[in-house]
């Protein structure tokens, strides 16, 4: 006995035939040219290993927006500072903004950068310079082997960081610039402190 039924309301010409021996299904036979369902199934499998094989030869990248972040790490020093008993509000500054994704980019590329030496030799300071920015620079750096770094990761490496403590709380810093990139093993995080003369 044979029968045919229709497989999905959506594809009512589309009909699989089986072959029933005593009301028992003894073997499916499905026509790839009668059911579309069966050619999208495998047109999906196609494109998805084409899309694991591109995403595994392309390289790792990662792309964020890191304003929330950037800004974070603004409102975290400023409280610092406010703790030191500093009275003068933080201004971010487009110069030192830029020496700090200057310095973060050189830090992300080159995995043996940790601190403030850049690649090229300069320092927080000619960076500044360099950026148009007028007065004392300093810098802090944060780096993480991970994709991403929360502001409470960030603030405790900072914070317990003698040197760093000093400069997030030295009054005279009235100025910032923050800037941070990631990719998929690294995340590097800069801010630029300014003194103006």
């Amino acid at each position: 006995m044979r029968r045919e039924k229709a497989l999905d309301a959506r594809y009512p010409n589309a009909v699989e035939e089986a072959n029933f021996d005593d009301g028992r299904l003894v073997s499916p036979r499905a026509s790839n040219n009668r059911c579309p369902l069966r050619r999208g199934r495998a047109v999906a499998l196609a494109v998805s290993v084409l899309f694991a094989v591109g995403a595994t030869v392309s390289g790792p990248t990662a792309q964020a927006d890191n304003r929330r972040l950037n800004d974070g790490v603004v409102a975290n020093v400023y409280t610092v500072q406010r703790q030191a008993g500093c009275t003068e509000d933080l201004k971010v500054d487009p110069a030192l903004r830029l020496a700090a994704q200057w310095h973060t980019n050189d830090v992300l590329n080159n995995r043996s950068l940790t601190g403030d030496a850049g690649s090229d030799g300069s320092t927080p300071q000619s960076r500044a310079d360099a950026a148009g920015y007028h007065g004392r620079a300093t810098q802090t750096v944060a780096t993480n082997p991970a994709m991403s770094i929360s502001g409470i990761e960030l603030i405790n490496q900072w914070y317990h960081n003698p040197g760093y403590l000093a400069i997030m709380r030295d009054c005279n810093n009235t100025q910032i610039g923050v800037w941070s990139e990631n990719s998929l093993d690294r995340t590097v995080v800069v801010a630029v402190y300014g003194a103006p003369s």
